[in-house]
């Protein structure tokens, strides 16, 4: 879901002056709505605000689940979204948006306890943490005690075939290696997903910080897939999918599965490949200096309601990957298995060792793309 600033030049922005109350209070209102995704944010709502304003990836909350939520507790969510982690990060960084909870994958969680940007979860206020299975918080070993976030999904990125475009294909990251395909084929514009899919085609870690493999992994996704594709794109992938413009993808399976009719999911398949790949944990955060701190923690608890997190994962076409009451509860078949994603491996914070990545993806992969 994803477009990647580099991690060191983050904070950017500064403050405002006093002029004239009537005059700033004209500007205010005017930004709020004029601003786009701001405009939907009214981020200095009062700490006992009936606004839960969150900041969440695209396609991850059922409108119906937010709808349950605002009906039970009489208030309203405020609902913005983002295609990847940088952009959550940098907007978050530069002061911006007044959100009170949102959405990172761990190795981002990781990122953010340490630069002390999360309120402590209080575990007093949630009644069903003990619906998380012990499984997914071994894996969180970032915050395995739930400090700062609680897990909201694990899940991993896979590729989606058009069947009736394409009939013979192996189930590998190799696809991207086709030049019959050519023009055809898209992979996310995420740093991470992408090199970490290379990296495991060739049998290293997704988290390898071996200069000599990353090199190796460049060269394939450089020289080999990205002449193949149309562009990296994380935004609309599914649209593109879904039009015919494109028929194989790299991607969520949400971002396909909105997209498509439902004729054609006769003619889709999705599948994570058997070499692995990246693996995420999304998890609910609550912001610094959020002013709903308890409205979120309602929100937190209302999302591992084993009924409520049914109700999210059978639209999606998840599996309940987190929730494992919520499993007897689901009435559909997820699109992927939870047994396909043992076979992937959660992006670690890399610390310093980022920086290979961002110069093997910056410095030729993105560039002139």
């Amino acid at each position: 879901m994803k477009k990647l600033p580099v991690l060191a030049a983050i904070p950017r922005f500064g403050g405002s002056q006093k002029m004239a109350a009537a005059l700033i209070a004209a500007l205010l209102a005017a930004a709020l709505v004029l601003g786009g995704c701001t405009g939907k944010q009214a981020g200095n709502a009062g700490a006992d605000s009936k606004q839960l304003n969150i900041y969440c990836w695209t396609y991850y909350v059922p409108l119906s689940v937010r709808e349950k939520f605002e009906q039970e507790y009489g208030v309203t969510i405020m609902f913005d979204e983002y295609d990847s982690n940088e952009s959550m990060y940098t907007k978050i960084q530069a002061g911006g948006g007044g959100y009170d909870l949102v959405f990172p994958s761990g190795d981002y969680v990781s990122i953010m306890i340490k630069q002390g940007m999360f309120e402590k979860i209080d575990h007093d206020k949630l009644s069903t943490l003990g619906n998380i299975d012990p499984l997914v918080l071994e894996k969180t070993t970032y915050d395995p005690n739930m400090e700062y976030s609680v897990p909201y999904y694990f899940g991993a990125a896979g590729i989606a075939v058009n069947t009736a475009r394409v009939r013979d294909f192996e189930r590998s990251w190799s696809i991207f290696s086709r030049s019959d395909l050519r023009g055809k084929m898209t992979m996310l514009d995420d740093m991470r997903e992408v090199m970490g899919d290379a990296l495991v085609h060739l049998g290293y870690s997704v988290n390898s910080k071996d200069p000599a493999e990353i090199a190796e992994a460049h060269d394939l996704v450089n020289n080999v897939w990205k002449p193949n594709l149309v562009k990296f794109d994380a935004e609309a992938p599914g649209k593109g999918f879904a039009t015919g413009d494109f028929w194989v993808i790299q991607g969520y399976a949400e971002m396909v599965y909105e997209e498509i009719t439902e004729d054609m999911k006769k003619d889709t398949v999705f599948f994570i490949p058997p070499e692995g790949g990246p693996a995420y944990i999304d998890s609910m955060c609550i912001l610094k200096g959020a002013k709903n701190v308890d409205l979120a923690h309602k929100f937190i608890d209302f999302i591992h309601r084993p009924e409520i997190y049914a109700e999210f994962t059978d639209y999606f076409g998840f599996p309940a990957t987190v929730n494992i009451p919520a499993r007897e509860l689901k009435t559909l078949a997820p699109y992927y298995t939870a047994e396909e994603l043992l076979r992937t491996e959660l992006k670690d914070d890399l610390g310093e060792e980022l920086e290979l990545y961002n110069n093997a993806w910056f410095d030729s992969i993105r560039i002139g793309e």
